[in-house]
């Protein structure tokens, strides 16, 4: 099912609504526990949670309850990856709430920028959407600089590598990732974008502040 143009109103009206930063993290957590954790994470996402391979995500500066919504999915089997499901296996439920606070702690590294020839087509989409093929715009989800929104656990998307969300905007396309639950919110957009679209937009996130 296309998602509906009223969706897109209602999205745009609830990141309108969430404009308050939280100071403190939304998840009960230890970032020192955490961070005696995480030196096997350190091998794929770095020392410092910023990833050198562009495929393996920046966990840096990302909120907590996305953080920990994510390894809670690797470990119940709603998302699958042959590294991650594994790690995400040995960790309890404090293991994963100390290591989405210690990364939410984490400054993020300056932001790559974006491919310049991609510019005006990725802005025009996270910002208006594509009305025409009734694809939200993104930044009713992930706020006008790619925070995201702790709360709702949306997450933030500013200096990510391209080539990592352009991974999941094509999983979720082919629902291949369906962490979005029954709300279907991430494929159906992204089932409405071609791969011009995916990496226009993705470029675009990259360079993002």
């Amino acid at each position: 099912m296309k998602m509906k143009l009223s969706s897109l109103f209602a999205l745009v009206g609830l990141a309108l609504a969430n404009t308050q930063i939280h100071a403190e993290s939304l998840v009960d957590g230890s970032a020192d526990a955490g961070k005696a954790r995480a030196l096997t994470c350190s091998a794929c996402h770095g020392a410092d949670g910023n990833s050198a391979s562009p495929m393996w995500p920046n966990l840096a500066g990302q909120n907590a309850p996305y953080i920990l919504a994510q390894l809670q999915a690797f470990k119940n089997g709603e998302r699958s990856d042959p590294l991650m499901t594994g790690q995400a296996m040995m960790l309890s439920d404090t293991d994963m709430a100390n290591l989405a606070v210690y990364f939410e702690s984490l400054p993020a590294a300056a932001q790559a920028v974006a491919d310049e020839s991609l510019l005006d087509r990725g802005e025009a989409l996270y910002r208006g959407g594509n009305l025409e093929e009734e694809a939200a715009a993104c930044l009713a989800c992930h706020g006008p600089t790619g925070r995201g929104n702790p709360a709702a656990k949306y997450p933030a998307l500013n200096g990510q590598h391209a080539a990592y969300t352009s991974k999941q905007l094509n999983d979720y396309a082919n629902a291949a990732r369906t962490t979005d639950g029954k709300t279907r919110i991430m494929r159906d957009i992204a089932a409405n974008l071609d791969k011009d679209d995916i990496a226009a937009l993705s470029s675009y996130m990259q360079g993002l502040k």
